[in-house]
């Protein structure tokens, strides 16, 4: 069946780190009605083009980000860098503090919240916004400059 959420043939790709985050992906998008691509790989080399995606979400409300070496977490982020075009975006989606009702009943994100933004300005994003908070969830939106001074190796 088509998506409402996207009513044309669109096609997504995800790269998760495992078999387990691969079986989420591919339920979520089942759910959703949504034609996913999905791989497996290390976040250190993502298996795709240069250049190609005009948006990346990276989804760390499972923590993966607060859990990987510091000099994964710089790969992880550089790959992003390199596959978006020039004035891509890339949104994350982060743990944070409950809030709401999820705060008032104690219940609270079972991972603990590691900040990307100030990684993703080191390795060359721009700031655009803070999206939302809300019910635990972080949302920030960076892009990659027109101009983009990164190297690919």
């Amino acid at each position: 069946p088509r998506s409402t959420l996207f009513p044309y043939t669109t096609l997504f790709r995800s790269v998760v780190p495992d078999a387990e985050a691969a079986t989420r992906a591919q339920k979520g998008a089942s759910d959703a009605g949504v034609l996913v691509e999905i791989e497996t790989s290390s976040p250190r080399l993502l298996p795709l083009d240069d250049d190609a995606f005009d948006l990346a979400i990276l989804d760390d409300t499972g923590g993966l980000l607060g859990t990987m070496e510091p000099d994964l977490r710089v790969s992880a982020c550089r790959e992003i860098l390199r596959v978006l075009r020039p004035a891509g975006r890339v949104m994350v989606l982060g743990a944070g503090a409950p809030s709401g009702i999820g705060a008032l009943m104690g219940r609270g994100a079972n991972v603990p919240a590691f900040d990307a933004v100030p990684l993703l300005d080191a390795q060359g994003f721009k700031a655009v916004r803070r999206l939302a908070e809300r019910e635990g969830l972080i949302f920030v939106e960076r892009i990659k400059p027109r101009a983009s001074a990164t190297t690919h190796a």
